[in-house]
């Protein structure tokens, strides 16, 4: 059927979008499931969602109907944190942070400051979050102007929402990876000036962590950041507890690790910080207190033996602090997957390592609903509602043969997702829309067109 209104889409099939937060209402009262759904978009925008049958005369008569009748259409994946300059280091052996920081990272990182070979990575990069279902990432780069314009030239491309930035690191690295404070602060300015806000592309001023920046570098951060309030601040904290006496001793005048940033002025709405697994009772008031945002790294946290982050206490259920901003990451390279769905499964065996049980839907709503509140971006992606953007993705649930046999004897929805987070991977992708528009299918499953 020729579709004469181009900027019209229509999605049918089973769709699952949370309303609230599981962690403090209960799974069932925070997801929002529609066996039948219609996800009905205009001009990238949800414009109708609900009950096929209920909507069916709100779609235009030209407009065909893709059905997705075996599968879940969901809101995409976010991927909170991850360095996409270590794509080529997945998987190496090491031993703990510093040493792999110093053994495979920095080597690798020195290769960007080649902008084409930057923009080839990040092409690979940005085709498999697509192939994996994930629509928006916030993204480290390298020290190096040109891997963050290779970065953001490539995101034009595919039109997937990211955040990214220029890492500022100004000791303790190899000097081809070192910056200085102002030389810092004149290239992210200039980079945000480039590409902040064009489009959907949004930046993060990236001091590394703290042991890799001076007191006069992370002033010059905060300086920036003042300046430019809508932009990001991105960085690591207390990954394990080698970095966390590391931080003491090259800061003894600051309480801990979390106030070296409060005390610069680094922490706040829009700041996220990576890891945050060896946080004292003061620290986790300290990022309540501040809005801050932290995100959980389970494949790496595990890969590099750091330690096991307390989703449950930073989400405020039974915590004295409050709900923290809670998302959800790949890491990579640290971390082993670009996958979401592993993410998930991985996070789980985490909670049950720190004594807590992450069901299926809680995970789902950190890698959608809760990363996008992380990134301060709930009012336009994490959610299928009328009006945010249409950043979808179509889930196939009986993947493999077997995922397709476990399926046979599933009786539930949140069964069905705890098999998707526990067995499946990218071969689970079926389709990825951005802002409504399909830009990747998985070529072996094809859809049918309905009315």
């Amino acid at each position: 059927m020729l579709n004469t209104n181009p900027n019209q889409v229509a999605l049918r099939g089973p769709a699952l979008t949370f309303k609230d937060n599981p962690f403090l209402v209960g799974d069932d009262a925070a997801m929002h499931y529609e066996p039948d759904a219609l996800v009905l978009v205009q001009d990238g925008t949800v414009r109708e969602f609900g009950d096929y049958t209920a909507l069916r005369d709100t779609i235009s008569p030209e407009t065909p109907v893709t059905h997705y009748p075996d599968s879940l259409i969901l809101p995409g994946f976010i991927d909170a944190h991850v360095h996409y300059p270590q794509l080529q280091v997945m998987g190496s052996f090491g031993t703990r942070l510093i040493d792999w920081l110093n053994t495979y990272t920095f080597v690798a990182e020195q290769q960007f400051s080649d902008e084409a070979y930057a923009e080839k990575v990040a092409e690979i990069f940005l085709h498999e979050t697509l192939r994996s279902g994930t629509t928006t990432a916030a993204v480290y780069c390298t020290v190096h102007p040109q891997s963050v314009n290779g970065f953001f030239r490539a995101a034009e491309k595919t039109g997937q929402r990211m955040i990214a930035g220029k890492v500022l690191m100004d000791r303790h690295a190899p000097e081809a990876l070192t910056d200085t404070a102002q030389s810092a602060y004149d290239d992210s300015k200039a980079l945000i000036n480039d590409w902040h806000n064009r489009g959907r592309l949004m930046y993060a001023i990236t001091p590394r962590f703290a042991p890799t920046s001076t007191p006069e570098q992370l002033e010059a951060a905060a300086t920036l950041w003042r300046e430019h309030p809508d932009t990001y601040m991105q960085t690591h904290t207390s990954e394990t507890v080698e970095e966390v006496a590391w931080v003491k001793k090259i800061f003894p005048q600051h309480r801990n690790y979390v106030d070296v940033y409060a005390q610069y002025g680094l922490t706040g709405p829009r700041a996220i910080f990576g890891h945050a697994i060896h946080l004292s009772d003061a620290e986790w008031q300290q990022l309540a207190d501040s809005d801050s945002s932290i995100i959980h790294c389970p494949t790496s946290n595990t890969f590099l033996g750091s330690g096991f982050f307390d989703a449950v206490r930073a989400t405020g259920a039974g915590s004295a602090q409050g709900p923290v901003r809670t998302g959800l990451a790949t890491d990579v390279g640290g971390g082993t997957s670009l996958s979401m769905l592993k993410t998930m499964g991985e996070a789980y065996k985490v909670g049950q390592f720190a004594g807590h049980a992450l069901s299926a839907p809680k995970a789902f709503w950190m890698a959608t609903a809760g990363s996008a509140r992380a990134l301060h971006l709930d009012d336009r992606i994490g959610t299928i509602r009328v009006g945010a953007e249409a950043d979808l993705l179509v889930l196939n649930l009986r993947s493999t043969p077997l995922i397709d046999f476990r399926m046979q004897y599933c009786n539930s929805l949140a069964e069905a997702l705890f098999i998707q987070m526990t067995l499946a991977d990218e071969r689970a992708t079926r389709a990825v829309y951005i802002g409504g528009q399909l830009k990747y299918h998985d070529a072996r499953q094809s859809a049918a067109h309905t009315r």
